[in-house]
């Protein structure tokens, strides 16, 4: 969605805030969300997952 509604200079300058150097894919956000959901999470408890590239971690 990002891509429709951006211009290629306004993506290039959020990309710039994001230590990782670029905006995250649906992908990643969905593996993020699956983790969770699983039972491979079943010992997370009380934490924030920040799922946003290292932007919160500035």
């Amino acid at each position: 969605m990002q891509d429709q509604v951006l211009t290629a200079e306004a993506k290039q300058m959020f990309e710039s805030l994001i230590p990782r150097g670029k905006m995250g894919l649906p992908e990643e956000i969905a593996a993020a969300a699956l983790f969770l959901a699983s039972d491979d999470s079943s010992f997370v408890n009380g934490v924030e997952l920040s799922v946003d590239g290292g932007f919160s971690a500035i």
